[in-house]
């Protein structure tokens, strides 16, 4: 696994040993930040459930004025510290359940990418504490990383604009 493009091209990240969490994969991040292109550039980013922080890493290399990781498991913060301090940038790391982290944050973000365990299925909560919370700002992009078996539904308040299938995995992306 390694960073795809921007000032941390090829940079090699730590991932974790068998299967137990499935870090998105390169061909996945490449297409997505193909798609989010020069948006990204100076913009505010949330790796929410972000496994070892590929994801919110990509977006700093690109360009991204701030980044913020959460994840609820300890193994992951320490994987995502461990390679955000290989590229020598400054994030916020956030060790804290998801929804949780969404319904006390008074931060705001442009994009929100949400890659949970494919067995998660509180999508709406999700959602809901984002609409609550305003969490997302007015022009900003919630990104649904999930697995193939799972429809992809519009969701009160937001607009489902694209999906797009990558192997096992689904991207949506709702405004």
């Amino acid at each position: 696994m390694r960073i795809i493009a921007g000032s941390n091209k090829g940079k090699k990240l730590k991932s974790f040993d068998g299967f137990d969490v499935r870090p998105t994969s390169d061909r996945l991040r490449e297409a997505l930040f193909n798609i989010l292109a020069q948006d990204i550039v100076g913009s505010s980013f949330l790796d929410l459930c972000c496994g070892t922080g590929a994801v919110g890493l990509e977006a700093l290399s690109r360009g991204a004025s701030s980044v913020v990781f959460v994840d609820k498991a300890l193994s992951s913060i320490k994987i995502c510290e461990y390679n955000l301090k290989s590229i020598n940038k400054q994030a916020k790391i956030v060790n804290k359940d998801a929804i949780l982290y969404l319904k006390s944050s008074t931060e705001k973000f442009d994009f929100i990418y949400f890659d949970p365990p494919y067995v998660f299925n509180e999508i709406e909560s999700v959602l809901k504490a984002i609409l609550e919370n305003k969490i997302l700002t007015e022009k900003g992009v919630f990104i649904y990383e999930h697995n193939k078996d799972a429809k992809s539904k519009e969701i009160d308040g937001f607009t489902l604009f694209s999906s797009r299938k990558y192997g096992i995995a689904v991207v949506d992306f709702y405004k």
